[in-house]
């Protein structure tokens, strides 16, 4: 072999490894690129998993924070009510009175 076909043939040879080499880099570039997407995807479905239990968790507290306001504000109206009802027996009371006296 002369020394011109054995420069051509580790040229080629060279072009080979280069081209492999790219294909390789290729494929496993491709393969991490699926690999990141699918564990995005599996990120996403955990973050939405979780935002959702979240926002039950704060409904159930709304909830149970409005109930406890209801039943204070049932609580302070009862009590006006029974103090408007004193307040209109003396009103009435003293009504009567002032129109007995004329």
């Amino acid at each position: 072999m002369t020394a011109i076909q054995e420069v051509a043939k580790v040229e080629e040879e060279s072009r080979i490894r280069l081209s492999d080499a790219d294909a390789e880099a290729r494929r496993l570039t491709e393969g991490a690129e699926e690999e990141g997407q699918a564990l995005l995807r599996q990120i996403r479905a955990g973050a939405a998993e979780e935002g959702k239990k979240l926002m039950r968790q704060a409904e159930e507290s709304a909830a149970k924070k409005a109930e406890h306001i209801a039943r204070e504000a049932r609580n302070e109206s009862d009590a006006l009510r029974k103090a408007a009802e004193q307040n209109l027996e003396q009103a009435a009371e003293f009504i009567v009175g002032r129109v007995v006296k004329r």
